[in-house]
């Protein structure tokens, strides 16, 4: 990915440079890194805040709470991992997450969630498990109630109303969700349920 945005990079400077837009291309490079810094900090407040807030809900134990209401759900898409094991408190913690659009805290969840599962594998490195693709596949689809990044990125750009986008985030994100569920109900009803 990285030779490939250079490579973009790099065709349209020297394009840029045979077609005589040096000064243009300067002032581009300029305003695009003022624009991309401030955009960071706008993200960085909006992340830190949440990020902060999901902690807040993890040492009070409303996290804990929410994954044991989401247990059956984890159940039905994850039946061959047991209760006590850490994979489903890190996969509850990530769902939660990204359901409140705070896929910055997803992410630590969804790593620890991984290695747990890859603990759980009864195939050799490399090859992920049935849960392990699941696991993916949910959290890909991932539905979210509050599209924090979307609003953020609104009200960076000057949206006369950032939260619009709430209605439609939740549709789009709901039928992403359902679609992802259905094929893992299918694909475990398909394959069976080894790995």
């Amino acid at each position: 990915m990285n030779y490939l945005w250079a490579g973009m990079l790099l065709i349209g400077i020297v394009y840029g440079s045979f077609r005589g837009r040096m000064p243009a291309i300067t002032e581009a490079a300029l305003s695009s890194s003022k624009e991309a810094i401030s955009l960071c900090i706008t993200l960085m407040g909006a992340m830190c805040f949440w990020v902060g807030m999901m902690k807040i809900a993890e040492k009070s134990g409303l996290l804990r709470g929410l994954a044991k209401k989401l247990n059956p759900v984890l159940h039905i898409l994850f039946p061959a991992i047991e209760k006590e094991t850490k994979a489903k408190e890190y996969i509850a913690t990530n769902v939660i997450a990204n359901i409140f659009g705070l896929g910055w805290a997803a992410t630590p969840a969804g790593l620890k969630a991984m290695k747990e599962l890859q603990k759980c594998n009864p195939e050799p490195t490399g090859v992920a498990s049935k849960e392990m693709c699941t696991f993916l596949i949910i959290n890909i689809s991932s539905l979210q109630l509050i599209p924090i990044n979307m609003i953020a990125y609104r009200s960076q750009y000057g949206s006369a109303n950032p939260s619009m986008i709430v209605g439609p985030g939740i549709l789009a994100t709901l039928v992403s969700t359902m679609a992802a569920v259905i094929f893992c109900l299918i694909a475990m009803r398909i394959g069976g349920r080894k790995p």
